[in-house]
């Protein structure tokens, strides 16, 4: 029977499956908004549905310059919600580090002085407006001893968060000869995480229009600089991310923002100048918004549907969305949808309460199919003796 969902009264319905649901390549979709643009590497995705809205060549390897603090930071934020971080925790500018960037030959810089001490929460300020090379190494230093070292800590947590066609050779991005590559999808990955992972720490860090730290030789007055975000004040809801650019990589951008629930995220490369990445991000965020639409699909907390328990204390658990979700459709596409319930069943126990156990594939005529997860509703135990011995006789009496 159909179900009802949300404020919507057009039926949904929903299917079970024991094994992953199968597209086939032939499906036809309506045309996507067209949007055209000078970037090499472009790529789009609208967190509230988990749709693609857009994708060139994103999973060309390319140098991500400076993008690359964006991973830096992640790395920060985690120890810092583990407790291992303190972002008052002082950090002192080794005279070593303070020669190899400073001047005009270290590109961007936080105007850090040798010897200073400087908290990790300022030096996290430092990487991610003043986009400071300085202040990239002085808080890998800080936190693994060596930069070598807390690179290593970069990689390992970028194979967990899913950066498969990613690695890191340096904690700012600097150019080494190769060793330091990303995408565009893995950008988005990663720019995805951070904002699930740590939305205190993000709000907190990202998004600011400028800073100040050090002084002016001779004058000794302060030094403020602006965040070279080109959405910052300029699209509604943006609140990041990363700018980066060197000769080899030219000019490219990790933004974000959100309006009226709806996230997007987007990554330009290889641009030519500092102007054309303005225009074009803010073109790009532009698009992102204006054509295409959002439609709610299920509600926060909704249970969608319940799934089989395999050695559990009860024997199904319900579906639940673990926050709005939402289909995105282009702005003239009809809103008729169709849903389906995928999981790998029956589940086995032990299973945490908002856990990812299943997915909720939304079907439409105008765009491919958009996953987005169901987490489960409540926590369930492995079964004791008896309950073992009693799903035993259950499933023998089903085989009768």
């Amino acid at each position: 029977m159909p179900y009802y969902i949300g404020d919507s009264m057009k039926p949904v319905l929903f299917f079970s499956a024991s094994a992953a649901l199968c597209f086939t390549a032939a499906a036809s979709y309506a045309a996507a908004p067209p949007f055209e643009t000078i970037a090499p590497i472009a790529y789009m995705k609208d967190l509230s549905s988990g749709a693609v809205l857009y994708a060139k060549d994103a999973d060309r390897r390319m140098p991500p310059a400076s993008m690359a603090k964006m991973m830096t930071v992640y790395v920060a934020f985690d120890l810092i919600k583990k407790g291992q971080l303190k972002l008052d925790q002082p950090i002192t500018v080794q005279p070593e580090t303070w020669k190899k960037w400073h001047g005009p030959s270290a590109g961007s810089t936080m105007f850090l002085s040798p010897n200073e001490q400087v908290s990790a929460g300022n030096l996290l300020h430092g990487i991610v407006t003043l986009s400071g090379n300085d202040a990239c190494v002085v808080l890998s230093e800080g936190i693994a001893g060596t930069e070598q070292a807390f690179v290593a800590l970069m990689n390992e947590k970028a194979q967990k968060i899913g950066l498969t066609n990613s690695h890191f050779g340096t904690a700012n991005g600097w150019p080494d000869g190769g060793a330091t590559y990303v995408t565009a999808h893995d950008l988005e990955t990663l720019a995805e995480a951070t904002i699930r992972d740590f939305p205190d720490l993000y709000r907190q860090f990202y998004g600011q229009r400028e800073f100040t730290w050090g002084k002016t030789m001779g004058s000794g007055k302060d030094i403020t600089q602006s965040n070279r975000d080109p959405l910052l004040g300029v699209i509604d809801g943006a609140d990041g991310l990363k700018t980066g650019h060197t000769d080899e990589a030219g000019y490219g951008f990790t933004g974000s923002a959100e309006q009226r629930g709806r996230r997007l995220v987007m990554v330009m490369a290889g641009l030519p100048s500092n102007a054309a990445r303005r225009e074009q991000s803010i073109a790009f965020m532009n698009w992102g918004f204006r054509a295409w639409k959002s439609k709610p699909v299920v509600r926060k907390g909704v249970r969608v549907q319940t799934a089989e328990v395999q050695g559990g204390s009860s024997s199904t658990v319900g579906l639940v969305a673990p926050r709005d979700l939402a289909v995105t459709l282009p702005i003239t596409a009809s809103d008729q949808m169709k849903v389906k319930v995928v999981y790998q069943g029956p589940i086995k126990a032990p299973i945490a309460q908002g856990q990812h156990i299943a997915d909720l594939v939304v079907l439409t005529s105008d765009t491919p199919p958009q996953v987005t997860p169901l987490v489960a509703e409540k926590t369930v135990e492995k079964a004791g003796f008896f309950g073992r011995i009693g799903e035993g006789i259950r499933w023998l009496l089903g085989r009768l």
